[in-house]
C-alpha cells in the first residue's frame, strides 16, 4: 500500500528512511525543483510559455522564420529567469551524489542548475537537452548563447554554424524531435542500477521520459514521489509526499 504524507516534515523523515536503507538511489527531476529557484514550468496557468511556446522541430528546420521566431522565444524566456540559482532540492541532490549514494540524477529540465549545483555534468542525465548553449545540427559544434545572441540582435537572422553553415539550435529537444538516444540509453542504465528511485517535481505524464520510474517499479526498486499534486503513479509508489520540495529535501541538503 502506498504510503501518503500531505505534511512535508513527516514525508522528509520517511524519505531519508528510505534513502539510509537503499543502496543505490537515483532521483528523477522535472519542473518542480527548478519553479523553486524561479524558472517558469510549463503548465501552471498563466505561465509565459505559453505566450512563447517553443517552436516545433520541423517547423524549425522548414522555415527560416521559424527559426528567427524560434530564438525570439529563446532569449526572452532566458530573459524570465536569468540569474536563477539551484534551490535547497538542487543542493541536496548534490549531496546524495557528492556522497556516493546516487551514481547521478535523470531530468526533465533544460536549465543546469543541476550542474550548477555542483553535480558533474557526466552524472546528469538530461532528457531534454540543454538551454544553457547551442549546437549545429549539421556537424554538432557547440556554440555559445551570448556570442549568437550578439549576432542575433545586430542582424536578426537566425544563426548559422561558424564551422559548415549549418542551422544552429538551442541545444534542447523540441517537440518532434526525437529524444537523445544516448541520454536515454543512459537513463535505462542508471533506473534499472538502482534500488530507490525518487521522482521529484515532476507531473509524470511527459514519455517516454515518465517511464522510467515505472521501469524501476516493475524491476523491483522502491519508489518515492516527491510532488506538490497529485500524479499518475501515485497508487504503485512505496512513499508519495505532497509538499514543497526544499522542505522535503532540506534535510539532505543540511548534511552535506
Amino acid at each position: 500500500m502506498t504510503d501518503i504524507h500531505e505534511a512535508s516534515h513527516d514525508g522528509a523523515r520517511e524519505l531519508q528512511a528510505m534513502i539510509a536503507q537503499a543502496g543505490v538511489v537515483v532521483a528523477f527531476t522535472g519542473a518542480g525543483i527548478s519553479t523553486e529557484s524561479g524558472v517558469p514550468d510549463f503548465r501552471t496557468p498563466g505561465s509565459p510559455w505559453l505566450k512563447n511556446k517553443p517552436i516545433d522541430y520541423e517547423d524549425f528546420i522548414r522555415s527560416d522564420e521559424a527559426r528567427r521566431e524560434a530564438w525570439r522565444r529563446k532569449f526572452t524566456m532566458d530573459d524570465l529567469y536569468r540569474g536563477a540559482q539551484p534551490s535547497v532540492g538542487h543542493r541536496a541532490l548534490a549531496t546524495l551524489v557528492a556522497r556516493g549514494t546516487s551514481p547521478g540524477i535523470i531530468t526533465q529540465n533544460i536549465d543546469g542548475l543541476h550542474q550548477a549545483a555542483g553535480i558533474p555534468d557526466e552524472a546528469v542525465v538530461e532528457l531534454h537537452g540543454n538551454g544553457t548553449y547551442a549546437t549545429c545540427l549539421a556537424c554538432g559544434l557547440r556554440h555559445e548563447l551570448v556570442d549568437i545572441r550578439r549576432g542575433f540582435e545586430a542582424t536578426e537572422r537566425a544563426p548559422e554554424c561558424v564551422a559548415c553553415g549549418g542551422m544552429v539550435k538551442s541545444a534542447t529537444i523540441s517537440f518532434g524531435q526525437a529524444m537523445p538516444a544516448e541520454a536515454m540509453r543512459r537513463a535505462r542504465d542508471l533506473t534499472l542500477a538502482c534500488d530507490l528511485f525518487v521522482a521529484i517535481g515532476s507531473s509524470l505524464v511527459v514519455y517516454p521520459a515518465a517511464g522510467f520510474p515505472l521501469l524501476a517499479k516493475q524491476r523491483g526498486a522502491r519508489l518515492a514521489i516527491v510532488n506538490r499534486e497529485p500524479t499518475e503513479l501515485d497508487e504503485i509508489a512505496d512513499l508519495v509526499v505532497r509538499g514543497e520540495i526544499g522542505d522535503v529535501l532540506g534535510p539532505l541538503a543540511a548534511t552535506h
